[in-house]
């Protein structure tokens, strides 16, 4: 059920909405918010009317969803509930709002007659696109009134701002302040406009001086240096864009040398350097300035000569130190290149055309050499990736005659690597060991690696006994591409340490080969801790007599302790006979 209820900003008392009644007398009524509104105004009494009990604003909430439930005494629905839709009608309750304290809008002075200035947009909160919401605009006041009233004029229904009789002049007034009367049906609002009016370019700029004269720098003066002061006015209105001055070089800088900063309170031009100067390019430069404004000019106005300037500028010429063309020189080569071979070469020139002299620094390794003419790099010695893989040296350019200056780069080597390492173990295996008397077959697994660089696959070794003699007692398997097992294939091994050779190979383009010792000890064991036999030195006697020896003497310790023990038991037996003899005699205290 669906109904309609106007918006009220007054509730002075309850209005009737609607009326539910259920077909049996005794029905007990209410309303449920499922929505949770935290305003809820709306009630039921017993006889099923429901009322509105508190202002209704659609600005603030334009429908209401509830239900109407309909119980027994005991609580009990007699019915599903009734969902009732209330949508709030709009009135006109609300006035017009300006969109800010003063709306500010520019024109300028050489504007035709029915021109838009700008728009005054107003608001209403009431209902779009209904009669409460359609605004009106009129213009009530218009402030000076110089050189006349109504010069402007306002769109009645959209706030257009336009110019109704003639083109504005700066000089007369720089601004006007109209008063907008905004209003729908039971409302009025006064909004407010500030019209700037904007000068035009009409004037362009004038230096002070056509010809600032000659300059003379040498090229090795710093970037960002000023070299030269200039200055023109502009007759338009201050701090504007008609009056403002941007320079401009038009002749003489096509490498774009230099650059003009204005001040933007003087309108002073400072000449600066951009780049470095060189002699060996440009030596003279004849430059041609162009003061503009960055507003454009008004039809019928041009930029003449008044608004251009020159000066000569010499470039003095300066030792420089040789330059190469990059600062960094890379190349990569295999390790394995022959002594002498080329690796690289870096080139460097002299800007006064003198001729350079290449050497090396850095070269910690003694790898390389330099044709100090060329420039072409070569190895001097074999090369080792593992060692360092990407080699850095210092090449130093130095001009031959003059002052002798110099300059540097890095030349960077990057070396490939070649298969030229052997396998071996990854660690020292020292602790490898059986415990004897061995009872079942056993294994210990063992891992390898080389120096050379991994293939994106990883390193591949294959495993084996290194003499064939040993195949009978051991047996090696490859658990992956670096580890590998060695295992036992029988039982009777003696008590000592067995040094197995194991062959492994990388298999690679080259392949290399490496046969390493694995020292594998039988020993007894306690607590599967292994204690090794000692080597028996001459004279000493075999272990059997060791071990008599050692419970001999184990024994007769154990006798001298247990005659000790026994003493000391008598004499403390015979102290606790006096002690108890001296507590019959005297009793003791509590």
């Amino acid at each position: 059920m669906s109904c309609t209820f106007r918006s009220t900003t007054k509730q002075e008392e309850f209005h009737l909405l609607h009326k539910v009644q259920w077909n049996d007398p005794g029905a007990l009524y209410s309303l449920v918010d499922k929505e949770n509104t935290p305003r809820f105004p709306f009630s039921i009494n017993q006889e099923g009317d429901i009322y509105v009990t508190q202002p209704l604003d659609r600005e603030e909430k334009d429908e209401y969803v509830f239900y109407a439930v309909a119980r027994d005494e005991q609580g009990k629905p007699l019915s599903i509930p009734l969902k009732i839709q209330v949508k709030v009608k709009d009135i006109n309750d609300n006035p017009p709002t300006c969109p800010s304290p003063v709306t500010v809008l520019e024109v300028q002075e050489n504007e035709q007659i029915g021109s838009s200035i700008g728009t005054l947009i107003a608001h209403d909160m009431d209902e779009e696109n209904t009669v409460n919401s359609v605004l009106e605009y009129r213009i009530v006041d218009q402030t000076p009134k110089v050189p006349r009233d109504g010069l402007f004029l306002v769109q009645t229904y959209h706030g257009t701002l336009q110019l109704a009789v003639q083109s504005l002049h700066k000089r007369d007034t720089p601004q006007y302040n109209l008063t907008v009367e905004v209003s729908n049906e039971d409302f009025k609002t006064l909004c407010f406009v500030q019209i700037n009016v904007i000068d035009i370019n009409d004037q362009i700029p004038i230096f002070e001086k056509s010809d600032y004269g000659n300059l003379t720098f040498p090229e090795d003066t710093a970037v960002g240096s000023v070299i030269l002061t200039i200055q023109a006015t502009d007759a338009d209105e201050p701090h504007t864009g008609s009056s403002k001055i941007l320079y401009r070089i038009t002749q003489g800088d096509s490498e774009g040398r230099l650059e003009i900063e204005t001040d933007p309170q003087t309108n002073t031009g400072y000449v600066k350097l951009k780049k470095p100067l060189d002699f060996e390019t440009v030596a003279i430069h004849n430059i041609v300035v162009q003061a503009e404004n960055p507003e454009p000019l008004v039809p019928g106005v041009q930029y003449n000569a008044s608004s251009s300037a020159t000066f000569r500028l010499t470039v003095t010429d300066v030792n420089e130190v040789p330059q190469f063309f990059q600062q960094v020189f890379e190349a990569t080569v295999s390790e394995a290149v022959a002594k002498g071979t080329k690796v690289g070469n870096v080139t460097a020139t002299d800007p006064e055309g003198l001729d350079v002299s290449y050497s090396l620094r850095g070269d910690k390794r003694g790898w390389l050499r330099i044709d100090p003419v060329t420039g072409e790099i070569f190895s001097a010695a074999p090369l080792d990736r593992e060692a360092e893989s990407l080699y850095r040296v210092q090449v130093v350019a130095k001009e031959v005659g003059g002052s002798y200056l110099s300059s540097t780069a890095q030349f960077h080597l990057t070396l490939t690597d070649v298969n030229d390492n052997s396998p071996r173990l990854v660690k020292e295996y020292t602790g490898l060991f059986f415990c004897y008397p061995l009872k079942a077959l056993g294994s210990l697994i063992f891992e390898a690696t080389d120096d050379d660089q991994p293939t994106f696959r990883g390193r591949h070794f294959t495993f084996s006994l290194g003499s064939e003699s040993l195949q009978k007692d051991w047996e090696v398997s490859k658990i992956n591409g670096t580890h590998a097992r060695l295992s036992t294939k029988h039982t009777d091994f003696e008590e000592r340490v067995y040094s197995i050779p194991i062959r492994i190979s990388d298999g690679g383009r080259q392949p290399m080969e490496g046969t390493v010792s694995l020292p594998v000890t039988f020993c007894k064991c306690v607590e599967n801790r292994c204690f090794r036999p000692a080597a028996r030195m001459p004279g000493i006697p075999p272990v059997g007599m060791a071990v008599g020896i050692l419970l001999a003497t184990l024994l007769v310790i154990g006798i001298i302790l247990a005659v000790v023990f026994f003493r000391m038991k008598r004499d403390k037996n015979q102290h606790n006979a006096e002690s108890a003899q001296a507590s019959e005699v005297k009793p003791l205290r509590n």
